[in-house]
């Protein structure tokens, strides 16, 4: 569970977000949306304490952050950044990253590290990929392995920023799935995305930020109807009832 209490994000001389107060529970898939430069990033970053808040407070799992650790932090919550460069190592070994939390300098994988290695790829689809190097990979393929790196994190929260980025759309629809799958499993899970539509079909919950501030909070059908989306972003969303869900589309 991740709780935020009149937080204020940005840098020193500019504040980005102002007075935001949240609670993003486990099981629950929330993608954060907005304009460009709206803070989503910053926000995200200063959830996880890579970034200064400038005010209020921060909870992960009823710890207020200040007082956890680097290596505590990592414990309980992983963080996938929009823009990642493409080490130079195989698939098995970035997704081996993922226990950097656990292992004590010079880092020695134990027998468990590398089970939960195994069990990560193995959740993403991604176990004949192991042994490939990661620049080898297409676009879709290195996202299963930063997933099954996030995987092996073994945390209770998950942060994603734009991970369907740069994706084809069938793409970026299996990284939802993973996404989803892993709220399914009880992680609270919060991501940035860009694509309103597939915002709008995928999450358990949209919040929307604009003009430094939260607009909007709830379920996407309710905010698809309230008017939000059309304010905020200045288009007009329609949906259709489909055998297998609600469809959303700009009119």
């Amino acid at each position: 569970m991740i709780q935020l209490e009149s937080l204020r994000a940005g840098y020193p001389a500019r504040s980005v977000l102002e007075d935001v107060t949240l609670t993003f529970g486990p099981g629950e898939l929330t993608v954060l949306a907005g304009p460009n430069g709206c803070g989503k990033s910053t926000f995200l970053r200063t959830i996880l304490g890579l970034q200064p808040r400038l005010g209020g407070g921060i909870w992960l799992d009823g710890q207020a952050l200040e007082r956890l650790t680097p290596r505590q932090r990592a414990r309980r919550i992983s963080y996938l950044a929009q823009s990642r460069n493409v080490p130079d190592i195989n698939a098995r070994r970035m997704v081996l990253h993922g226990r950097f939390p656990y292992l004590d300098y010079p880092r020695r994988y134990r027998p468990e590290d590398q089970l939960a290695v195994r069990r990560a790829l193995e959740q993403v689809d991604a176990l004949e990929l192991a042994e490939r190097p990661m620049a080898e990979l297409s676009g879709g393929q290195r996202q299963r392995i930063y997933f099954a790196m996030v995987l092996a994190q073994d945390t209770q929260n998950v942060l994603l920023d734009e991970p369907t980025a740069y994706l084809d759309v069938s793409c970026q629809l299996e990284v939802m799935a993973l996404a989803r799958r892993m709220a399914d499993e009880g992680r609270t899970v919060v991501l940035v995305l860009h694509d309103l539509c597939l915002a709008l079909r995928a999450a358990d919950r949209l919040v929307v930020f604009a003009e430094g501030r939260l607009q909007a909070d709830g379920p996407p059908e309710k905010l698809c109807a309230d008017g939000v989306l059309e304010r905020v972003f200045g288009v007009t969303v329609r949906r259709v009832q489909t055998a297998s869900g609600w469809r959303y589309y700009y009119a």
